[in-house]
């Protein structure tokens, strides 16, 4: 187990260091040239996997345990896969799945307020009432080589409570970059229900070509009405109907067949609908698709915390440790970053109600798989579990990192709804190049 604390590379340094690697490269200023080289190369083929714990986790009952303090709480601790880190005890498949996941513990951010936390991680800056900032999904849409035949590039999974409503996920870039949300009535925490999307297939009174015949029809018909009136609401018409009747293709709706999948594959992720979720997850990066984020909701545990948790880590620990086996034994590991994170994380200590309160100033994030370096714990959070005691990483800094370990060029710029270029990463980050090998 490697621990990073504070003593941090100069610039100088660090570009003699990595020469030639991805971290010199985008450091260099030479990063938009490497990626367009690298274009046809296999990390020009990387995807994303989000699995957002909506809500806020608490880092001392899963990945920051504070074991014989008041704060620690009932749950024991048990022995990893990596030498030297211990997680809950309710996360024994993804114990053994630590040799390739880097925890960091030092997560220390500003916002305490769940809609402008989720939105804060989720696009990288504090919202602003004059600026539709894209969430992440979005920006690696973007980002993207090409679309994935005629699946979407970003897909949100289980996403109730995710996206304000009013404004769009994909802010100032436009609806072309906009997720297609499957089950977006559920938060993952139903067990039982199946997951689908709805409307995918034509009714059976109508033929394939009958409705090819009416969308041309439907065309001819708006066209000169959408040409003469050019602008974002005319795009959005044209990029849902085209994006809808993409889906319909056999193709892109065999991907959200679960049916399709052994029994043994679907009993592995487990019945609740964060387990679907993790599958169809698996099932839309193996097509291609960069970008797609898994909810589990429930985590906003300010009364009754422990029994809330344990119940949570049951759906969460089957999910996410069968996807990680799942996608290794695919090949797909080594291409395939898997982020788990929320809002922000839950106070140390225990309230009169036994439960734990939001908590933005010391908590923890996971990240695995891809070109991560595993076995690792970034930063450490005092005995109490209070203060950021070593290496604290701000939101830049994590979003920063996601976009490094993708081969995206955080630095990049888009400009804005108000003519303004906007970073897809605030200009002050410090990814944590250490953990990216």
């Amino acid at each position: 187990m490697r621990n990073f604390g504070l003593n941090q590379l100069t610039r100088r340094r660090w570009l003699q260091a990595t020469s030639g690697s991805v971290a010199g490269a985008w450091l260099g200023g030479w990063f938009g040239s490497l990626a367009s080289a690298m274009a046809d190369s296999e990390r020009s083929k990387r995807s994303c996997i989000l699995l957002w714990m909506n809500g806020g986790p608490s880092q001392t009952d899963t990945f920051d345990m504070k074991l014989g303090h008041e704060h620690g709480g009932p749950f024991r601790s048990i022995a990893t896969r990596a030498a030297g880190i211990q997680v809950c005890e309710h996360l024994p498949g993804i114990a053994q799945w630590t040799d390739r996941l880097a925890i960091i513990r030092s997560m220390s951010t500003k916002e305490g307020d769940h809609g402008r936390a989720r939105d804060n991680l989720r696009t990288g800056y504090v919202p602003q009432a004059s600026i539709q900032f894209p969430v992440l999904g979005s920006l690696i849409s973007k980002e993207s080589l090409g679309q994935a035949g005629d699946l979407p590039n970003y897909v949100s999974i289980n996403s109730r409570g995710l996206f304000n409503p009013g404004m769009p996920p994909a802010g100032f870039l436009g609806p072309d970059y906009a997720p297609l949300l499957v089950g977006q009535d559920t938060d993952g925490n139903e067990n039982g229900q199946r997951l689908a999307v709805e409307n995918l297939a034509l009714p059976k009174s109508v033929s394939t070509e009958q409705a090819r015949a009416r969308l041309e029809l439907l065309h001819r018909m708006e066209r000169k009405f959408l040409d003469a009136r050019p602008g974002p609401a005319a795009d959005g018409h044209r990029t849902a109907y085209a994006k809808a009747a993409r889906m319909m293709s056999h193709e892109a709706a065999k991907a959200f067949q679960l049916d399709d999948e052994p029994k043994e594959s679907r009993d592995a992720y487990g019945s609740s609908q964060f387990g679907q979720g993790c599958l169809l997850s698996r099932r839309l990066v193996e097509r291609g698709v960069p970008f797609v984020e898994v909810s589990l909701g429930g985590w906003d545990t300010h009364d009754d915390n422990f029994r809330q948790v344990q119940n949570l880590c049951g759906a969460l620990d089957m999910g996410w440790s069968a996807l990680m086996q799942d996608l290794q034994q695919r090949g797909l590991l080594d291409s395939t970053l898997v982020v788990w994170m929320g809002e922000f994380g839950r106070t140390p200590a225990i309230n009169p109600r036994l439960g734990r309160d939001h908590f933005p100033k010391a908590w923890s994030v996971v990240l695995g798989g891809g070109p991560i370096s595993g076995g690792q714990i970034v930063g450490r959070t005092s005995a109490d579990g209070t203060n950021v005691e070593e290496r604290p990483v701000s939101t830049p800094d994590l979003l920063a990192t996601i976009c490094v370990a993708l081969g995206i060029d955080p630095e990049k710029q888009n400009m804005s709804n108000v003519d303004r270029p906007i970073r897809l990463v605030d200009p002050l980050a410090s990814p944590l190049l250490d953990i990216i090998s």
